[in-house]
């Protein structure tokens, strides 16, 4: 072993001890390992920042933002509308869920997936009592699998092609993991499918802050447009597009108003109707209704165009000029230009229009502006801004949008047309451009820790080939394996991959292990790709722990696990992959 070697091990080795110690930031000890390779030498300046202007970087970006467009648009919701009524027990909800988020992932970033389907989920078992650690991890299981059938369903895929670029000058393509992938996740869907029983019942998840958020219920004014088809719906019809999530709690008709307004009364055109429920609640709501705001179309004045429109949450403080000032007397519209569109005040129904309620210390508005007036009418006002969150009522869903242009890009890679980089990065920016996500919600969607550990981790990695590391381990590895079928061999560099993962992210394992994979089958005298799709599989089954995978993290909160129920349900699905995966991959991607 030359110095040089030794010194890139070392960094490895003391990178992985610092992930396992947990004491830093997964991004923060990628950054100090490249900068230490850069103090060794062991990493030339030059190739300090390619990990940033590298394609795995770039894909795992566009695929994120592209994820964010499908959780915005509603289009899953809009399709599961008809089933989830059906599902009322967790032998029902569990297959149903898992498959959808697994479908879901194939298409988009497997974790992507898993947070557009997880708030369906816990709407699930809150209505039907199930348990939501009866849902969750096998959802997060099945979006880890659903990951493997294509390129872009999982960050192993994507880093596994780059290094198939390196070594034979042609990526892995778009399906080229499908034969395996598919496979693998039927086996795993009809594991978790009845494993799931071995998951406890009764654990509680932890509220997140945008949950805590989400439980503030606000009134707020709708109105029936004047195209409404007359006769088309009755109370009783919008009460059940709400779900039982949105009440509504009047109806003002000619200046004149109706609390609680009888099921079978007619909506018509120009009929205003004071409702309350959650925000998310509220703008599902209106999707389903075509009800409008009616404060939501009056035009907010912008310093430019490219200007945004934001919406804000904020507490009447105690001093602010807005205390007992009715809506209409306080014309927040004619003095700062921002509207007012709903208001949540705790302990107390708000019944009258909502023009002439007068606002009290404590509650909370939903304000409506341009995205660089908001904060000087904050401060003008004493009103305090709530924790930060998206929140999007009023705005505009491009329902089927994004999954057209989804598709669109997905064609043109798998007929060649264009790489999957390219086509990526134009559906990320199609995506905004047709209004499917904001400039700022784009910006948002992106994992920024996940992208800089795998870009500081990419010239670090490289280290181990460019002094020769990974011939040096290949050759231990042949030491072994040699005169051994190679199926073993391949069943090894798998185990070794989910070996690791737990206690890494699963693209630092993959930019470590797939090189000497590869090196590994060059010595033996086989093709590289069967290792490489064995590196793909074992990196993208983390099963065992909430740490090596995004997906798994995810869930540990909401569905309220603690460490050992990770091995319980995921030691059985470990085995199933490891026994079933390599005969599989070599079905398709022979050793010659």
């Amino acid at each position: 072993m030359t110095l040089q070697q030794g010194l890139a091990f070392g960094l490895i080795a003391l990178t992985i001890g610092a992930f396992v110690w947990g004491r830093f930031r997964y991004d923060l000890v990628a950054l100090a390992a490249l900068v230490a390779g850069l103090a060794l030498g062991i990493i030339p300046a030059e190739a300090a920042f390619d990990g940033f202007k590298n394609d795995v970087t770039i894909i795992i970006a566009c695929a994120l933002i592209v994820s964010a467009a499908f959780a915005r648009s509603g289009i899953v919701e809009l399709a599961m509308r008809r089933v989830l009524p059906m599902l009322k027990t967790e032998r029902s909800q569990v297959p149903v869920l898992t498959g959808a988020v697994t479908l879901l992932s194939m298409a988009t970033k497997n974790v992507g997936a898993l947070a557009i389907m997880m708030p369906v989920a816990l709407q699930v078992a809150r209505r039907t009592g199930s348990a939501p650690s009866r849902l969750l991890m096998p959802m997060a299981f099945g979006a880890m699998a659903g990951g493997m059938v294509t390129l872009v369903g999982t960050a192993p895929n994507i880093i596994v092609a780059e290094v198939r670029q390196e070594i034979l000058g042609q990526p892995f393509q778009m399906f080229d993991y499908a034969p395996v992938g598919l496979a693998l996740t039927a086996i795993a869907l009809g594991f978790l499918a009845v494993g799931y029983r071995i998951l406890p019942k009764d654990r509680h998840g932890a509220t997140a802050m945008n949950a805590a958020l989400a439980a503030n219920a606000y009134a707020t004014e709708v109105s029936a447009p004047e195209d409404w088809p007359p006769g088309s719906m009755s109370v009783s019809a919008l009460r059940e597009c709400g779900e039982g999530d949105v009440r509504i709690m009047a109806l003002i008709r000619d200046g004149k108003r109706r609390p609680s307004p009888r099921g079978n009364t007619i909506i018509k055109p120009g009929d205003v109707l004071l409702v309350e429920g959650g925000q998310e609640a509220l703008e599902e709501f209106l999707a389903r209704s075509r009800l409008k705001l009616v404060r939501e179309n009056r035009p907010i004045a912008r310093e430019n165009a490219s200007e945004e429109i934001a919406i804000v949450e904020a507490v009447v403080g105690r001093n602010s000029p807005l205390q007992g000032q009715s809506v209409r007397q306080s014309d927040l519209y004619g003095q700062h230009g921002i509207n007012l569109l709903g208001v949540s005040r705790s302990g107390y129904e708000l019944t009258q229009h909502l023009r002439t309620a007068k606002l009290a210390p404590g509650d909370i508005v939903l304000l409506q502006g341009a995205e660089q007036a908001l904060p000087a009418a904050l401060t003008a006002l004493d009103l305090l801004p709530l924790a930060e969150r998206e929140v999007r009522l009023g705005g505009v869903r491009k329902r089927f949008m994004p999954a057209v242009v989804l598709v669109t890009a997905m064609t043109l890679v798998g007929f060649g047309v264009i790489p999957v980089a390219i086509a990526f990065f134009g559906a990320a920016v199609a995506i905004v451009a047709l209004g499917g996500l904001k400039m700022r919600e784009a910006y948002a969607s992106l994992d920024g820790p996940l992208l800089v550990l795998i870009a500081a981790l990419i010239p670090v990695s490289d280290a181990i080939q460019t002094t020769g590391g990974s011939d040096l381990v290949a050759g231990l590895l042949r030491n072994v394996f040699g005169g051994m079928p190679g199926i073993l061999a391949v069943g090894g560099v798998m185990l070794a991959s989910m070996a690791v993962t737990p206690f890494l992210n699963n693209a630092a394992t993959v930019l470590i292990v797939a090189p000497i994979g590869a090196t590994l089958a060059k010595q033996l005298g086989f093709n590289p790709d069967p290792f490489l799709m064995a590196v793909a599989v074992g990196a993208a089954c983390d099963f065992l722990t909430p740490i090596g995978h995004q997906c798994n993290t995810l869930v540990m909160g909401p569905g309220g696990y603690k460490f050992s129920d990770y091995p319980r349900l995921g030691a059985p699905l470990s085995l199933l992959v490891l026994l079933a995966g390599p005969p599989l991959i070599l079905m398709f991607w022979p050793l010659s």
